[in-house]
């Protein structure tokens, strides 16, 4: 009997130590986990260009880096943010700027207006190392409640392969930890208290969590981010068929058509124009009136091959480079001339 109730007490103290210990590492990388708010700015698509709606949007994040000035995120919270907030638990509450993106990937780092030398920033994990079947959390604002937790495992890894270069164009973990709206962009930890993911999306048939949620990996993060580094353009693009360009008597089999501009972006400053008539051909929705650029830098835009090779040249221009973007705009080619100060 006493053998029993010794071995009962045991097993009690060590579930509390564990509930404890979990607690406290919650408590620890919490300090990194963000809120972002975000303003975007659309045109409605019913024919003026002038005539634009603003929607507010809610996202998370976390704060990376040794400077604990860049906030690491999920592309679709901020690519099309003309304003972009972000709030710590402290209360602290500061403006932000996109500086890297890769919507394929949905990866995002953004830069605060100053450092947060009182907020000490997340340890980023490789995830190479992480296995089918641990132990994971996630915190962010699901639905606007703010540092929720919630808790489940790895349930696989997906990854598509760039048709260009060996990289993966995107990598992702699956998780059954509850993850809702509010979530995309915030951290994935493993129980070490690294970041090993970024929460991206859920598949639902109803809308709400369906126990099929997916987080980009920290290892494409960072080499798309952080290392190999990914130019924020601040423009919505879609890559246009020869079909499409023959629809729309585009000089060119093939081009990249500008369906909206974010204010105060590069391709703002650059002097792209965006689309105001929304549009369906087949399956396919976008939103036409804008430009088509041709050509960026002397690469011209006719395939994938080409969109890859300008990414590539722009991840390596340096401050005082002068753009030259060809465009097709009612019915004529214009050039557009931008010279890069920051």
């Amino acid at each position: 009997m006493k053998k029993t109730f010794l071995i009962n007490l045991l097993v009690l103290m060590a579930f509390v130590a564990s509930s404890q210990s979990f607690a406290d590492l919650v408590e620890k990388v919490d300090q990194s986990v963000v809120t972002i708010h975000v303003l975007e700015k659309k045109n409605v698509g019913m024919g003026t260009p002038g005539t634009f709606t603003s929607a507010e949007g809610l996202g998370s994040g976390v704060l990376v880096g040794e400077k604990q000035l860049y906030v690491l995120t999920a592309a679709h919270v901020v690519a099309n943010a003309s304003k972009i907030r972000v709030s710590f638990k402290d209360g602290t509450e500061l403006v932000a700027t996109n500086a890297r993106i890769d919507k394929t990937a949905d990866v995002a780092l953004i830069k605060l207006e100053r450092a947060v030398t009182n907020i000490p920033s997340a340890r980023i994990g490789d995830s190479e190392k992480v296995r089918i079947g641990d132990d994971i959390f996630v915190i962010g604002s699901p639905l606007g409640l703010e540092h929720s937790v919630s808790k489940g495992i790895i349930s696989g890894k997906h990854k598509e392969l760039n048709e260009t270069n060996p990289a993966p164009a995107m990598e992702f973990f699956q998780t059954d930890a509850s993850i809702n709206k509010g979530n995309s962009g915030g951290p994935m930890f493993n129980m070490d208290g690294e970041v090993v993911g970024i929460v991206s999306s859920i598949l639902s048939f109803s809308g709400g969590f369906e126990g099929l949620g997916f987080a980009a990996t920290s290892g494409v993060a960072k080499e798309l981010l952080m290392q190999r580094g990914r130019f924020w353009l601040g423009a919505d693009v879609v890559p246009m068929s020869a079909e499409f360009c023959k629809l729309f008597n585009v000089p060119q089999e093939g081009a990249v058509l500008v369906q909206g501009v974010t204010d105060n972006s590069p391709a703002y400053f650059m002097g792209m124009k965006g689309g105001y008539v929304t549009m369906s051909i087949g399956e396919t929705e976008f939103l036409a009136g804008g430009d088509f650029v041709l050509d960026f830098d002397g690469i011209p835009l006719s395939s994938r091959e080409d969109i890859e090779k300008l990414w590539e040249h722009l991840n390596k221009i340096e401050k005082g480079h002068e753009y030259v973007i060809k465009v097709f705009r009612n019915g004529a080619i214009k050039h557009l001339h931008w010279r890069m100060q920051e």
